[in-house]
């Protein structure tokens, strides 16, 4: 195989792992547990995107009395702060690759 036939081929395997992550940040994977009580959303990536709760999640014995409100601020909070985690997580992580891996050398989804 010639030179310019394998840089060929290492162009189309680099365009099939971008569509690939592509295609994985814009699929979305939900759990859900607790007859509905709470789901999770997630991309493809791991990536936290959502969580919603049922009133009934709140206060089994009385749904109705939960506010929508209320039921909207903890989503946005625990989504907040998940996203806020992982964020932190990514970032100890790269330090600490970065101290392991010699300067120059990236590896793609290390850095």
């Amino acid at each position: 195989m010639n030179l310019a036939n394998m840089m060929k081929q290492a162009q189309q395997v680099q365009k099939r792992l971008q569509d690939a992550q592509k295609d994985l940040a814009e699929t979305k994977i939900t759990a859900s547990t607790g007859d509905d009580a709470v789901n999770v959303t997630l991309d493809g990536h791991g990536k936290f995107k959502s969580i919603k709760l049922s009133k009934k999640a709140l206060n089994a014995e009385n749904p109705e009395s939960v506010d929508d409100e209320a039921v909207e601020m903890l989503e946005d909070l625990i989504t907040t702060a998940m996203n806020q985690a992982l964020n932190d997580a990514n970032k100890k992580m790269q330090d600490k690759m970065k101290g392991i891996v010699p300067a120059g050398i990236n590896i793609p989804g290390l850095f």
